[in-house]
């Protein structure tokens, strides 16, 4: 195996826990290595990192397994999985469909696995939606899968969703497909409860958006009597969490029809078609159609507002122009609740840091002499842990206000 040696001043973040070894670390970049070969890395002064996924032309060079393994076999995937299974059961004790593998954090570099615990006619079936990120483990899907089946027997099928722009740093191409068994047109899950009708066929990333798990539930809690909206509402779930918390109407808005279609199955299954309504509208111009509409009206039109959107910065040339964004969608939130309303906002921009959303929402309220006071602060669900040591693992904010 090829030892990759880093120089000596690169090694502090290295010893501190980051996983990332970029190619200025190094003192030489072996040309003869193909993308994701496993090599060893080690400082100048002979300190052991362990084995690390290899890449010659990507700016992470190798991304380290925290192991001294020789191999990537279905039996290393097994005892990873296992772990990253353990700690999902300890912190998500009564979940069944949650994010498996959350790469870095669960040392498993460039890998995500969302599972799916599907309860249709009680068959108690388990999919997985697999993204590679790395051509390391790009290279071992075959193993994973394998792995899976053995940590799982209730396997039925295991899909590949890898079309992140990612990919195109590790120079592989976007693709999907059924990697094993078979995938169902839809699958029914359940969340706090609440059912939801997933395709993960056609959904967008790996099929729900299971980050958000505890910042729902939360929404839940304080929805009761509650006139709410929910923007940019994907298959509904926030919408249908205030509904089953007991608030008052929900209408849930989305500029794509499949999600919306989605949507209305979902309140059905859920018995909540009465107080729940989708539909499928374009959120930034009906937030300024509202404002537009209540602007002379004493009365404001719903009591919480959730802002939950797609990332808008996808890398750090985008932050001037999210932050406009994200200004934007707040400040027509606040100009439609009323004294006493509650605005449930959020980002899953990496390059849009917590600090700098809690200031664009505050400096908006300023600029629309409202005041806020602060009732939650919320991050990503625990199946997606962040890893203290690499910031990078970080990227979902979330804030619940009231407007006094």
């Amino acid at each position: 195996m090829t030892t990759l040696i880093v120089k000596n001043r690169h090694n502090a973040r290295l010893r501190s826990g980051h996983l990332w070894v970029f190619r200025d670390d190094l003192e030489s970049i072996p040309s003869s290595l193909a993308p994701g070969e496993l090599v060893a890395v080690q400082s100048a002064g002979g300190h052991q990192y362990g084995t690390a996924l290899f890449h010659p032309t990507s700016l992470i060079a190798a991304r380290l397994l925290l192991s001294t393994t020789s191999e990537l076999s279905a039996e290393f995937f097994v005892e990873r999985i296992r772990q990253a299974l353990a700690l999902r059961e300890r912190v998500l004790p009564s979940e069944r469909t949650f994010r498996l593998v959350f790469g870095e954090s669960d040392f498993l570099p460039g890998l995500i696995i969302d599972r799916y615990h599907d309860i249709t006619r009680h068959q108690n079936n388990e999919y997985f939606v697999l993204q590679t990120l790395s051509a390391g483990m790009d290279n071992k899907k075959d193993e994973i899968c394998t792995a899976l089946r053995i940590v799982f027997p209730a396997t039925h099928g295991i899909l590949e969703k890898n079309t992140s722009a990612l990919r195109q740093h590790d120079g592989l191409d976007k693709r999907e497909g059924i990697l094993w068994g078979t995938i169902p047109p839809a699958i029914t899950i359940a969340e706090h409860g609440i059912l939801s009708s997933v395709s993960l066929l056609e959904g967008q990333k790996t099929g729900y958006f299971l980050d958000q798990k505890l910042n729902r539930l939360k929404v839940k809690g304080l929805a009761a009597g509650l006139r709410v909206l929910d923007c940019f509402t994907n298959q509904g779930g926030f919408a249908l969490h205030a509904a089953c918390g007991g608030a008052h109407y929900v209408l849930g808005l989305d500029s794509s029809q499949t999600a919306i279609q989605r949507c209305h199955i979902n309140a059905e299954l859920n018995g909540l078609s009465d107080i729940a309504t989708f539909r499928c509208e374009d959120v930034t111009g009906y937030l300024q159609n509202a404002v537009e509409h209540y602007r002379n009206e004493p009365e404001r039109p719903w009591d919480m507002i959730i802002l939950d959107p797609p990332a808008f910065a996808k890398s750090k040339h985008h932050i001037p122009q999210a932050k406009r964004g994200y200004a934007r969608i707040n400040r027509m939130a606040l100009r439609l609740l009323p004294r006493g309303g509650l605005l449930a906002t959020g980002s899953c921009s990496h390059h849009i840091s917590e600090d700098m959303l809690f200031n664009i929402i505050l400096q908006e309220a300023e600029r629309e002499r409202r005041q806020l006071r602060l009732l939650f602060h919320g991050r990503q669900s625990p199946c997606h842990p962040i890893l203290a040591s690499m910031p990078e693992t970080s990227y979902l904010k979330f804030f619940i206000f009231e407007v006094i």
